[in-house]
Order: C-alpha cells, then structure tokens, then sequence
C-alpha cells in the first residue's frame, strides 16, 4: 500500500515505514539510542531527500525516546540530574547545528556533508566501541575480579562539581555539558539523537554504569531532538509529518520489545552490539559515497524557477 509523502514528494509503501520505524525502536529501547543514526540513512536508501530525513528524523527519535525512557525509568535507570546538565549543552547545540545546516544547504552541500559526517563519526566510535566491548569480554571470562568502576581522566579536575547521586558520581558540570552540546549539533546535523556517540561518553568519559547511561541518554535524547525538530520545521522547513507519523507508530512498539531484550543482556555485550550495528551503517553510508550510481543523471528544476 503507496502513501504519498507530501513534504518529501515521493510515494512509499506505507508497510516499508512500518517496518523501519519498527527497527529503529527495537534499537531505541535495547541500547538507549535515539536511532537516528539508523533510521536517517534508511529513509535515504528508500529514496527520502537528505534534508527531508535529517529534519523529519529528529521528530522520530524525539518520539521514540520517549517509549523507551519510560520503559528505564520504571527500571531507576534514568539520572534526571545529569540528563539535565547535558541539555543544557544539548538545546545550544542543536541552534547552532540547524544554523550550520542551514547554510549548507544553501550552498548545495549538505547531502555530501551529512554523508561524510555519517562515515567518520559512525567508523570511529563504532571502532572504539567494538574494541573496547570485546577486551571487557575477554577480561570478564579470564578474571572476575572487581574492578574500579570508573578511570579518572584530566576532565574530573575541571571546576563547577557537581554530585549526581544517581550514577554515584562527584564530577564537574562542564564535560557533560560539553557532551550534550556536541550532541546538540550532530541532532540538527545528521538527524541523530548522538546516542551512538552519547552512551559511550557517559560511560568511559564521565563514568557512569552502563544501564543508567542507557536511560539518561534516551531522557537527554527526547528534549534535544525536539528542539532541532522544531528548528527545523521553522527554519528549512523539512519535516514531513506523514512521514514521520507513520515511522512513529512502528517505533513505539519497537522500543518497549527493544527495552525488555536489552535488560537480558550485560553491559559490554549490549555495546559491542551497539558498535557493531554502528560500523554496519557506516560502511553503507561510505559504500555509497564511492560507489558509482545507477543513474548518472538527475533532473531537478533550478532555483527560483
């Protein structure tokens, strides 16, 4: 069944969107990841502009979040304090990023910058992931013995500390918020919620256990998405809200299987998945890039006509 897409001007089968929205919940619940990082590429695969999926994807992982933030918070894996101080960063960045995205588009580069930005982002924290994933498997089958929860790094000497009793943390306020306004940009940039990026921040950076980093993310997720939707639908005018209406109904159900799988699993597993499914994205995005096309045409009415 065809739905046309009145934004995008396309018509695409209704039971496909289904599917990806779907998908992408699933992987919103299990690893804490808005799953833009997913479902972008994917609308761009069926045919979707990439302006259209980057604005109409923020208002997916926006929605999806939060089927999967209340699945943890039921759970006491949300630290409202630390997902608060990020979005402090998080909201800055995202204005900032719309502005940049902006000005891309009109030089006519933003396709090629969203998939270079896929490629490099997506290839280096998924590596890191992966790799870090399998040593902490390797050590938990060689050694149980306990270790320390957390390295300090040259960042916990930086003023303004905070507690956050939650993570059981003592920390300063700046590296999160430093994170969350990172975050912010890739949300209007790529259509992400930075979960891919966020997570293994929270973990390895600020030192957080990994199933509170999951909860928070999704929490700190849900506010930044929504502001780039916004400033998105205002300023270039690219949210499809058939589109993303229809992607949303598959992700809230994905995201609640998604949360209950992913509480069956042990942190290092649940990230090496994590890397792994970030790598595959990234090797499309790049495949794609060098690939030649189909069709090495393409007609496309000029500006002001």
């Amino acid at each position: 069944m065809q739905i046309y897409l009145p934004v995008a001007e396309i018509s695409v089968n209704v039971l496909i969107l289904l599917g990806l929205g779907g998908l992408v919940g699933f992987l919103s619940g299990m690893f804490g990841v808005g799953g833009g990082f997913l479902m972008t590429p994917l609308m761009i695969f069926i045919g979707v502009p990439a302006a259209i999926a980057v604005g109409t994807g923020t208002n997916q992982v926006a929605a999806a979040s939060v089927s999967g933030v209340l699945a943890h918070w039921r759970r006491g894996n949300v630290d409202v304090r630390m997902g608060a101080v990020m979005l402090a960063g998080g909201v800055a960045g995202s204005g900032i990023g719309v502005w940049v995205f902006r000005l891309l588009s009109d030089v006519g580069q933003i396709d090629l910058v969203i998939s270079l930005a896929y490629v490099l982002l997506l290839g280096t924290v998924g590596g890191l992931t992966v790799a870090e994933s399998f040593r902490a498997i390797a050590r938990s089958r060689r050694s149980p013995t306990k270790r320390r929860l957390h390295t300090h790094f040259w960042v916990h000497g930086w003023p303004l500390k905070m507690r956050f009793p939650k993570s059981k943390l003592y920390i300063s306020a700046l590296p999160p918020v430093s994170i969350g306004f990172f975050a912010g940009i890739l949300a209007a940039i790529m259509g992400v919620g930075g979960g891919f990026l966020l997570i293994p921040a929270m973990i390895y950076l600020l030192g957080m256990p990994t199933a509170v980093a999951v909860g928070t993310s999704l929490f700190h997720i849900i506010f930044v998405t929504a502001a780039a939707t916004f400033l998105h639908a205002v300023t270039n005018q690219t949210v499809d809200v058939v589109l993303a209406l229809v992607v949303l109904i598959g992700a809230v159900i994905g995201a609640q299987i998604g949360t209950r799988v992913g509480s069956q699993l042990r942190g290092e597993q649940l990230r090496a998945l994590l890397g792994l499914m970030v790598l595959a994205v990234g090797f499309k995005v790049g495949y794609d890039l060098v690939v030649e096309p189909s069709d090495m045409f393409s007609v496309v009415p000029l500006a002001g006509e």
